[in-house]
């Protein structure tokens, strides 16, 4: 897992050519405005989901990691905490599902917190609960994940 802002995203453009994609497509867009959907980058390589949600208390989250894909989550707007563990630390609830390239956990990590301009980077080791109030005040979220080819 990396935590940083997309200020200091050029720092990691050295860890693959399409995670560089990603993190420069962030940087040159402005995320405040373009409706929710999927962007399409380079084909089913690269492709962003805006999306508009609002946070849940942690105990309404999910454990959940992904094998095809690397996400590239970044707040665009408001604040979020997410949750991180290895995947060998927790325990499957629900096996991968490889049509849709998630599997769910339950167990125990660690929460940062994510404010506006921040991205977080989940490898596929790295389980993850994305969208959590932060202090369990649910607040408005605008989020970019960007799901980038392993």
């Amino acid at each position: 897992m990396i935590l940083d802002k997309l200020s200091n995203a050029n720092s990691y453009f050295g860890l693959h050519e399409r995670i560089a994609a990603a993190l420069q497509y962030l940087q040159q867009h402005d995320w405040t405005t373009p409706p929710p959907g999927k962007i399409v980058i380079q084909g089913d390589q690269i492709y962003a989901l805006v999306q508009d949600n609002t946070t849940k208390p942690r105990q309404e989250g999910v454990w959940e990691a992904h094998r095809r894909y690397i996400d590239v989550q970044l707040v665009a707007s408001g604040v979020e905490e997410m949750g991180y563990a290895n995947v060998d630390t927790l325990t499957i609830q629900k096996p991968y599902d490889a049509k849709d390239d998630y599997e769910l956990f339950t167990g125990n990590g660690s929460y940062v917190t994510v404010p506006t301009g921040s991205f977080a980077i989940f490898f596929p080791q790295d389980g993850h609960i994305p969208g959590l109030a932060v202090h369990d005040e649910p607040a408005s979220v605008r989020k970019v994940v960007v799901k980038v080819a392993v």
